[in-house]
């Protein structure tokens, strides 16, 4: 693409495999600036870009989701328009789930999901993803070769937020086909009908329904008697909607990451061969994926009142972009923001994959355990694994295929070939 002054970023179907030089563009421009369409600043500055996040005041979070498209169902008036974002949520897409809330309710709703998060029930769930990794990697390694999404970090990863959420072990085969499209497809998103989410949401409902009936010492238990600080017990729907979201969300982003982490490896052999001679690594490599290629592209936030975002003055119900992907690879913050190097200081804290402020992601730490085990565990059953270029083509002219969509990095499939230890 060489005129990227009127490219529509949300239409832009070149910039799916590769959006970096677009990124770039846009850096040389400034921190932030005004995109041609849409009403939409978008942001490349690491700085700037953290400001927004952690001025929830300022900044509503109820567009996070999708950003400008379907545009704002209300026309903005005055200098505060945080009376009409709450009068017209319900309009909005995703306007409920915990994603796009803003305080108070943020607030109340966070409080109901941190007891699945606690250290002991971590511990607890990294047990059940040795299991499920090492049943997973003998399907394939005898084959001597595997497709990275459907082979091993879906399955992988649906199953581990099954056990995490507290779904009964006889009934977790029922949610590995219910792997729902992700928000912000070029095109449209599908119908919350046609959304695999919802026959998720419909086995939540009747689990939380029942335990609320009659309570057993499990983990669904807990969730469904979860109450807010005050000791309200929430809304049956309410709660039902967070635990699918929590769900859908630990299934999404987590498969992406285990796949960029074996795409990577596979394609430098060098860096393989020092993983799999010290493992002490793995967490450091893993961050630096989550910088370099981390699923998360961009995210949103939305001006409730006039505001800045670098030095640009922005208008309440102005659309602002976070473009991680660019954030990330911020020389100001970076050396060498586009070299995989696995001596970088603080890049636990720094490279925002897992976001800032009061939506910092709760399943963080699930998400780098399961992506340390499923590094291991490969490494542990083979002794090599490759791009299988009868599937992307040779070195030096490869193609992956990654899925559609504006604000999440995804590749669709990374064939594999391995060798048994």
């Amino acid at each position: 693409m060489s005129n990227y002054d009127e490219v529509d970023f949300f239409e832009a179907l070149d910039l799916i495999e590769d959006p970096y030089p677009y990124f770039d563009y846009l850096r040389a421009k400034g921190p932030a600036v005004y995109l041609p369409k849409h009403n939409v600043v978008a942001v490349t500055g690491y700085k700037e870009g953290v400001d927004v996040l952690r001025d929830a005041n300022t900044f509503s979070s109820i567009n996070a989701a999708t950003g400008p498209i379907p545009p704002l169902p209300f026309k903005p008036e005055g200098d505060d328009i945080t009376e009409q974002l709450n009068k017209f949520r319900q309009d909005m897409p995703f306007g409920s789930m915990l994603v796009t809330q803003d305080p108070p309710d943020h607030t109340r709703s966070r409080s109901l999901l941190t007891r699945l998060f606690t250290p002991k029930r971590l511990q607890e769930n990294e047990e059940f993803i040795r299991v499920i990794a090492e049943k997973l990697t003998q399907n394939f390694v005898a084959r001597g070769k595997f497709e990275a999404v459907s082979d091993y970090a879906h399955p992988m990863a649906t199953l581990t937020i099954a056990d995490l959420l507290g779904v009964p072990a006889g009934d977790h085969e029922k949610f590995l086909p219910l792997f729902g499209p992700l928000p912000g497809q070029i095109g449209g998103d599908v119908d919350l009908e046609n959304n695999p989410m919802m026959e998720v949401g419909m086995h939540f409902y009747n689990y939380i329904e029942e335990r609320r009936r009659e309570p057993k010492e499990d983990v669904m238990t807990e969730l469904a008697l979860a109450k807010f600080p005050d000791g309200e017990l929430p809304d049956l729907t309410e709660i039902v909607g967070h635990a699918a979201t929590i769900f859908g969300a630990g299934q999404d982003t987590t498969v992406r990451l285990i796949v960029a982490m074996l795409k990577n490896v596979a394609e430098k052999p060098e860096l393989q061969e020092q993983l799999r001679n010290d493992y002490s690594l793995i967490p450091a490599f893993t961050e630096e994926v989550l910088r370099l290629d981390g699923p998360t592209k961009a995210h949103f936030r939305m001006a409730k009142t006039k505001a800045k975002v670098g030095d640009l003055e922005v208008a309440p119900g102005t659309t602002i972009m976070l473009m991680q992907s660019a954030m990330r690879r911020d020389p100001e913050i970076f050396e060498n923001p586009n070299e995989l190097r696995l001596d970088r200081k603080n890049n636990m804290q720094a490279q925002l994959a897992f976001g800032k402020g009061i939506h910092m992601c709760l399943g963080a730490p699930l998400a780098r355990a399961e992506a340390k085990i499923a590094l291991q565990t490969i490494f542990n059953r083979t002794s090599s694994i490759a791009i299988d270029e009868s599937q992307h083509g040779p070195a030096g002219a490869r193609h992956y295929e990654y899925e559609k969509n504006y604000t999440q990095r995804a590749l669709c499939a990374v064939h594999l070939l391995c060798t048994e230890k």
